[in-house]
């Protein structure tokens, strides 16, 4: 067949949707002010709503979500510092080591033995280590998780997991940071509000333009003092943008839109059935991820790419991600041509 820019499916990511009227508009109509100065209205009402739904006290709007983990990992480590994170989070593999380069930790992965994504409390506390070490060993002073757990497929840690995992942290003496970039997803998948998935955190940062469709932004939520140095901290990593509320607008519509997800997670699991039908190595999806196993990553990239549907690879797999850009119609469409010309 021949490609045109009309026929391309774009599974690649979340993050490639585009804004739709509805949040144009918001955009345009956006009330600002200077973030920097003296503050944007817009933006202190996005911080103000996600404090609430994510269980927090306060929050702060950061352009992406690197930058939210980064300010969240410098503040909570000091230099030499061992921190823990499941194996393949996206702290550890995604970020360019900035956790270990810029936020001066020491990184350790933790094998997914609860499950995709999921440490077992047992192998938490395995993995942290004497308290009372010689001072010449490294002191492990913070968990990392992520829900949904990207690498893993979208895998979700139920809440009751998660509470575990964090007790277990405290204990410890640890603190807990959640990369909730896709929270949204976990929470819908549960059918559960998000700040049921940040209990024993000190901080969680959550993503607006994954899913959710804003063109930019994320959000770091944790108590006031910690925001407060947070602000500090966005500064000196080139965070202090000004008018930024044109943005904000958008990821308040795109709170609006956390219920469309459920079309997302149904369309994924569609997906991943119709594939496993063709000969593919797939499991059933919790949220809007499909991981595809195949005996060459980079050859059924190309070969996708040559009807018309992008992918990228994650975790030594072929990586398809459902969004509101792609419709259950497109589900179809892009199934028929793997079945007509890979199959």
């Amino acid at each position: 067949m021949t490609k045109t820019a009309a026929s391309v499916i774009d599974f690649r990511s979340d993050t490639v949707t585009r804004p739709g009227d509805a949040m144009r508009a918001a955009m345009a109509r956006a009330e600002v002010g200077d973030n920097v100065l003296d503050g944007d209205p817009t933006v202190q009402e996005l911080e103000q709503r996600s404090a609430a739904l994510l269980g927090m006290p306060a929050a702060l709007w950061t352009p992406s979500g690197t930058m939210a983990n980064l300010i969240a990992l410098s503040l909570h480590l000091s230099r030499g510092d061992r921190f823990l994170a499941p194996r393949d989070a996206h702290v550890l593999v995604n970020e360019l080591g900035s956790a270990a380069w810029l936020a001066g930790g020491m990184p350790a992965p933790l094998e997914h033995d609860a499950g995709p994504g999921r440490p077992t409390p047992g192998t938490l506390r395995g993995a942290v280590g004497p308290a009372d070490g010689p001072y010449y060993t490294l002191r492990t002073t913070l968990l990392c998780l992520e829900n949904t757990h990207n690498a893993a497929g979208g895998a979700v840690t139920p809440p009751h997991e998660h509470a575990q995992l964090a007790a277990t942290a405290k204990e410890a003496g640890l603190r807990v940071h959640l990369d909730g970039a896709r929270i949204w997803h976990a929470a819908t998948a549960l059918d559960l509000p998000p700040a049921a998935l940040t209990v024993g955190v000190d901080s969680v940062a959550a993503c607006f333009s994954k899913g959710l469709g804003a063109p930019v932004g994320s959000v770091l939520a944790a108590s006031a003092e910690f925001i407060e140095r947070a602000k500090r901290m966005r500064q000196m990593l080139g965070g202090g943008t000004r008018q930024s509320g044109v943005l904000a607008a958008a990821c308040l519509v795109a709170l609006d839109q956390m219920s469309d997800l459920h079309s997302d997670h149904e369309n994924a699991r569609r997906l991943a059935e119709g594939l496993a039908e063709l000969g593919w190595q797939v499991e059933t999806p919790e949220t809007n991820i499909v991981l595809a196993g195949v005996a060459d990553v980079q050859r059924s990239l190309y070969a996708l790419e040559s009807i018309g549907i992008r992918t990228l690879p994650m975790a030594g797999k072929v990586r398809f991600v459902t969004h509101r850009d792609v419709s259950a119609t497109d589900i179809e469409e892009a199934l028929q041509r793997i079945k007509t010309a890979l199959a």
